[in-house]
């Protein structure tokens, strides 16, 4: 499964992967907050159906991106235990450990993809009134 080239190193490559994930994920969490926060306002002040329907979609990219952070956060966790191993020269339980820190790295990156289709399909519902618009000549 892996050579004898298996060492503290190759866990630490995903270091700089995981966090620059963490950025993103923290990035959109606080683009999609702010977004709640004024949709929530306008709905207040205005009800309308569309503003909720907005919403339910926001709630679910909310919940993706929460259990992306997790995953890319559990990652980086095995990533480190997977360190400490190797550091006691418990060899075989760290390749274990480094398998599964990247299964939970392949589970975060799929989340982001959904994530991504529900935001793109979201976009495009938006935009569709100016379809509309530009057909009817307006």
């Amino acid at each position: 499964m892996f050579t004898d080239s298996f060492n503290l190193s190759t866990p630490a490559l995903l270091f700089p992967a995981v966090s620059l994930l963490m950025l993103a994920y923290t990035n959109r969490f606080v683009a999609l907050s702010h977004l709640i926060r004024s949709l929530h306002s306008e709905y207040k002040t205005q009800p309308d159906s569309k503003i909720l329907g907005q919403i339910a979609n926001l709630r679910l990219r909310l919940f993706l991106i929460r259990a992306m952070q997790f995953a890319g956060v559990f990652s980086l966790f095995l990533c480190v235990f997977c360190m400490l191993l190797l550091t006691l020269d418990e060899t075989a339980i760290a390749k274990g450990i480094f398998v599964a820190s990247l299964v939970f790295l392949l589970v975060s990156l799929g989340l982001s993809l959904w994530e991504i289709q529900i935001s793109t399909n979201a976009l495009n519902v938006n935009l569709s009134d100016l379809d509309d618009d530009g057909k009817s000549g307006k």
